[in-house]
């Protein structure tokens, strides 16, 4: 028989049939809430320490007070880990304002937060999708103004998924005043027909991606030339690589945005560099 999947919910572990949150609740009515997800590779977790921090800085930004501190909010990921089993994959975490009656305005003080975890098995280094490469369309970013802030408020990105989704692509790659913010869920990357790794600097307008952060470290202990600044859509299409990065693709090749070829049409050779050495450091820990 299949073990039973396990999720933790407000202090508890328990079966995926057996968690319930109140209808009340403000993630549920509000989108008033933040998520963070790590990757597991190995059975170990990915950029953790990183993913963490983000966790915490998102709740300060909206007033949630962080139930956990980083130590113990990492043992009960590792816990949950193991209990179902898992060696590649996601652990999604979840913390809302709490349940109260509904109304705008935050509620008095004495509201617990809520905090949920999951964990998905997923296929992360052996991704086929890496060897083919993505394609990507372009889409207007319909998003509010604090893109910083890892929000549950996911709905513009929903629709950018579903467009990417009925288009056959991979991603979509969001478009602010004719340069590229950021994919649906991931950083956009591209190299310069001179060979410079570009990607967006980090702002209001673009969450600060964690495999980003990684990815632009590795580049320059690598001596790769670095640019953080605007991508016009048109030099992403004459790009000669492009790639994104997330916790859960971790550097994926881009061959095709809106139907345009990206260089010669496969996985570029940095794109290629790049994934082997973050996967490389992900395992060192």
């Amino acid at each position: 028989m299949t073990a039973p999947r396990i999720v933790y919910l407000n202090g508890q572990f328990l079966p995926f049939e057996e968690a319930r949150v109140p209808i009340m609740d403000r993630g549920f009515l509000f989108a008033d809430g933040i998520y963070e997800v790590s990757a597991i590779i190995d059975g170990k977790l990915v950029d953790n320490a990183a993913h963490l921090a983000r966790l915490d800085r998102s709740l300060g930004e909206i007033g949630i007070r962080n139930p956990h501190d980083a130590a113990s909010w990492e043992r009960l990921q590792t816990e949950l880990v193991a209990r179902n089993g898992v060696t590649e994959g996601l652990v999604y975490m979840q913390v809302t304002r709490g349940v109260a009656e509904r109304d705008f305005a935050f509620p008095k003080a004495g509201t617990e937060p809520t905090v949920m975890m999951f964990t998905q098995a997923k296929t992360v280094l052996a991704n086929p999708l890496v060897e083919s490469g993505a394609r990507v369309i372009t889409v207007e970013d319909l998003r509010w103004k604090r893109r910083d802030i890892k929000s549950v408020a996911l709905l513009a990105q929903v629709l950018a998924k579903q467009q990417a989704a009925e288009a056959g692509v991979a991603e979509a790659w969001m478009v602010e005043d004719g340069a590229v913010t950021e994919g649906s869920s991931s950083t956009a990357f591209i190299v310069s027909r001179d060979r410079v790794l570009v990607t967006r600097p980090l702002s209001t307008a673009l969450l600060p991606g964690i495999t980003r952060a990684s990815v632009l470290r590795l580049a320059q202990e690598a001596d790769l030339r670095i640019e953080e600044r605007l991508i016009p859509v048109e030099e992403a299409y004459a790009a000669q690589e492009a790639f994104y990065t997330s916790a859960s693709a971790f550097v994926m090749p881009v061959i095709e945005i809106d139907g345009r070829a990206i260089g010669e049409g496969r996985p570029g050779p940095l794109t290629r560099r790049l994934r082997d050495l973050y996967i490389e450091a992900a395992r060192r820990g």
